[in-house]
């Protein structure tokens, strides 16, 4: 009776397959990773610019910008001093960076006429890469 004998992978191939993998996501990982902290970036300057246009639309109607007080608010919410408000000015609720901070909004603002700020990933004033501020100056 003639022996059948079994076929398999050793466990030495099965190592060297694992590193194989291991090398490939070691190499791919961080390039994946850094493209995800740059789209946050890009929505970040998007909404900052959105917010603006929201705004510019507010004092084409009121003849100023909400102040630093009644803050971004005031583009969902009609402010009780505020006659000439014609919004709400966004479809949504004021969104918050895409860290989950809220933006900085100041009127007048130290670098223009407002300034609209999100601190980044590290949610403090500065830094550099994806902690770096995003603002609209």
């Amino acid at each position: 009776m003639p022996t059948t004998r079994q076929r398999g992978f050793t466990l030495l191939e099965l190592l060297v397959v694992m590193v194989i993998i291991g090398l490939l996501a070691a190499y791919v990982g961080p390039k994946y990773f850094a493209q995800i902290g740059k789209s946050e970036i890009k929505t970040a300057k998007a909404q900052i610019v959105g917010l603006e246009k929201a705004l510019d639309q507010y004092r084409l109607d009121t003849g100023h910008y909400p102040s630093t007080e009644q803050g971004l608010t005031a583009l969902v919410t009609r402010p009780a001093t505020e006659p000439k408000w014609d919004g709400p000015y966004l479809t949504k609720a004021v969104p918050n960076d895409p860290w989950g901070n809220p933006y900085i909004y100041k009127s007048p603002g130290d670098h223009g006429e407002v300034d609209l700020i999100s601190y980044g990933r590290d949610g403090r004033l500065g830094g550099d890469g994806p902690d770096a501020d995003i603002t609209n100056w």
